[in-house]
């Protein structure tokens, strides 16, 4: 783990997944077998126009425990990505960068430009892959999904579409 992985762990230990809050993850097909293997069991997951990451009635993603993520190792593609989110349109995928005031990390990466260039780029990478392997009607209703206290940082262009 490089410095910047282990202060950036360490701070999102202190703040014990917030953003975990009512995420409902989308999943690819291969992140939700990964996830199914890791933990033995399929009730982790749901469909709601997209598969995705079930919450607790309080909002908690359910593989939040004690403010640990039980996949840690093999966390899906947007909890990789961060602090970070994004919105396709056009061809082209849209990325935001939540506000510090729902996110402490994000204050560390403003303070730090190479840690901000090292978890924007693993963002980038994450969330191409996510999108490449969704149809246009998950990503569609992903899209309606509100994302307030974000601010948009960046515009790539859209993956084009892999096979899992």
């Amino acid at each position: 783990m490089s410095s910047f992985e282990e202060e950036e762990y360490a701070i999102c230990m202190k703040c014990g997944g917030a953003c975990c809050i009512g995420a409902h993850t989308p999943l690819t097909g291969e992140q939700r077998r990964v996830i199914e293997e890791m933990l033995g069991t399929d009730h982790c997951f749901e469909y709601a126009g997209y598969m995705r990451l079930k919450c607790y009635e309080d909002g908690r993603c359910i593989l939040l425990d004690q403010g640990r993520c039980r996949v840690n190792s093999h966390k899906p593609e947007t909890c990789l990505a961060g602090p970070f989110t994004f919105g396709v349109r056009d061809g082209v995928i849209d990325i935001f960068l939540k506000k510090k005031s729902i996110c402490p990390l994000v204050a560390y990466l403003e303070s730090n430009r190479k840690a901000y260039e090292e978890q924007f780029a693993l963002a980038v990478r994450s969330i191409r892959r996510l999108v490449s392997r969704l149809s246009d009607a998950e990503i569609g209703v992903i899209n309606t999904i509100d994302e307030p206290e974000t601010e948009k940082v960046a515009e790539i262009p859209h993956p084009a579409r892999e096979m899992e």
